[in-house]
């Protein structure tokens, strides 16, 4: 379950290697580092989208 939530290698390797450090994790803190990672993943991917839209601005602004 964890990994089809992840959807990333990059996000399942955090993951794993989150889970590697430990024998017993409570299920409680696995689920909210789950929940972190995707968090991190969800920021990087909106600060890509932000940053690809000011590039597109300030190109539609150079060539006017």
């Amino acid at each position: 379950m964890i990994a089809g939530e992840l959807h990333t290698d990059f996000t399942a390797t955090r993951m794993i290697g989150y889970i590697s450090r430990s024998d017993k994790l409570p299920l409680e803190e696995v689920a909210d580092e789950m929940l972190a990672i995707l968090s991190d993943r969800d920021r990087i991917a909106q600060k890509h989208i932000l940053e690809h839209a000011q590039a597109k601005i300030n190109e539609m602004y150079r060539n006017q």
